[in-house]
């Protein structure tokens, strides 16, 4: 995800109908369409197969329905927010949204899209809270101006902290001039974080409890420059190349420490993708479209792609 200037829209009347991509009437449809004027930049998928689309117009999160492409607006535009990632936490029924130059970060009840809280991770204004993962013990953040993740501990029985937390991250890790840290996935355990940094093509793992990151070094040198939202599925990592409009499939070496990229998935349908999400078999991208004028008629969609095996 990119730093992009938000626009004023007129979309109530669009959001609060069905998405039109359910006319295709078949079951998982390739393409869903969001409405119109949406600026989509973050995607998330959540239980009965449905999924979440946030607006850089308006911090609104749009959900719908996977297998049918119906939907209609979640959370309802909050003026002066922005969404940009996503991430549903299933075990405490929630969904966590970065707020990209805003410097903040937004927890929603994912049953009635209720806010639950707000955080203020930092009152700089050259920053941009760009994507989130949630673990069992924290949410974290990263900030694609700073060499820092925002850190929300997770109480043991789902009580969230008060304020969150800076971590600095130290090691490999060298940010510079633009769009550095981006897409950030866990390992199941919590202890490993996978960061990638979008103007280098570098990829890191991070210590969770020190901050400390080192370089995943990807075989014959190559990089995914444009890097965007990740997706981390064993030890393969999917990672959005949002300008070279391909989903990079890297397999990652044991201690996380290597990779290499043994399939590049793309599809005529991608338009300037930025995150994805999965549904079993299934991936899911959406288009955000930089290159495209945004007007309050300006279509976008999610894209269907199918896991690499």
């Amino acid at each position: 995800m990119r730093r992009t200037l938000t626009l004023a829209v007129a979309i109530a009347a669009a959001v609060l109908s069905t998405s039109a991509a359910a006319g295709s009437g078949s079951s998982f449809p390739h393409t869903i369409a969001l409405p119109n004027g949406w600026l989509p930049e973050g995607i998330a998928t959540g239980p009965h197969s449905t999924f979440y689309a946030g607006s850089r117009a308006s911090g609104a999160v749009y959900r719908g329905s996977l297998r049918t492409g119906a939907g209609a607006v979640f959370v309802p535009a909050h003026p002066g927010r922005i969404a940009t990632g996503l991430k549903v936490d299933r075990r405490h029924r929630l969904l966590w949204v970065a707020g990209a130059s805003t410097g903040q970060g937004y927890v929603y009840d994912l049953q009635t899209g209720a806010d639950v809280a707000m955080y203020q991770f930092t009152a700089s204004t050259d920053t941009f809270v760009n994507d989130v993962v949630v673990t069992r013990r924290a949410a974290w953040f990263t900030d694609s101006r700073s060499q820092v993740l925002y850190k929300v501990a997770i109480g043991r029985h789902g009580t969230l902290a008060p304020t969150a937390e800076t971590i600095p991250l130290t090691g490999d890790l060298v940010v510079t001039p633009g769009f550095n840290l981006n897409g950030i996935d866990a390992t199941p355990n919590g202890k490993w974080l996978v960061v990638v940094q979008s103007n280098t093509g570098k990829l890191f793992s991070v210590n969770a409890r020190t901050g400390v990151t080192d370089e995943i070094e990807l075989a014959g040198g190559e990089t995914v420059v444009n890097g965007d939202g990740i997706l981390l599925d064993g030890k393969k990592l999917y990672v959005v190349r949002n300008q070279n409009n391909e989903v990079a499939v890297v397999q990652l070496g044991h201690r996380l420490d290597s990779g290499r990229i043994v399939a590049r998935l793309t599809d005529p349908a991608l338009d300037i993708p930025t995150t994805i999400a999965e549904h079993g078999r299934r991936l899911y991208a959406v288009n955000a479209r930089f290159t495209t004028p945004p007007t309050p008629d300006t279509t976008y969609s999610v894209v269907q792609l199918r896991k690499f095996h």
